[in-house]
């Protein structure tokens, strides 16, 4: 004869596995019950002129009539002003550079800011002290000095 698959533990686990089952349907039906008592549904939320939700109405006298043709969608466009153009090219001086280490840091002459400039931007050979122009590109750091030339 052949001894039965089905142990006491998996017939418990069945069990409390159905018993589980019937739980969660009667709480269900409960829930139901309960929305059918109570109404349903979801109370109504007013928004005021200021945008904040109230639960009575706006006074139709308070509301404010906008022009919609006052409505302005879009990005403004830009005056033309008389000023002169941004001049991209830039003079100053080289305070520190070394070929070995491939950079070097330029002070430009209007904003006395400092400017870091890698070899690879240099378009003549510069050493320390020499008067150059340059071009700003934002790098990874900020900006850096590119196309830097010698000024005689």
């Amino acid at each position: 004869m052949a001894k039965s698959q089905q142990t006491f533990s998996k017939r418990e686990k069945e069990k409390k596995r159905l018993k589980k089952r019937e739980e969660k349907q009667k709480k269900k039906e409960a829930r139901r019950a309960e929305a059918k008592e109570s109404g349903g549904g979801i109370p109504f939320a007013y928004v005021d002129q200021d945008g904040n939700l109230t639960d009575t109405p706006q006074d139709p006298s308070e509301r404010v009539k906008v022009d919609a043709e006052s409505i302005y969608l879009g990005i403004p466009k830009k005056e033309e002003t008389d000023e002169d153009p941004f001049d991209p090219i830039r003079k100053g001086k080289v305070s520190f550079f070394d070929y070995s280490k491939g950079f070097g840091f330029i002070i430009d002459t209007v904003t006395q800011e400092k400017h870091f400039c890698h070899v690879s931007g240099l378009v003549d050979e510069i050493a320390e002290n020499d008067k150059v122009t340059f071009e700003l590109r934002k790098g990874m750091k900020g900006m850096n000095a590119v196309n830097v030339t010698v000024v005689e």
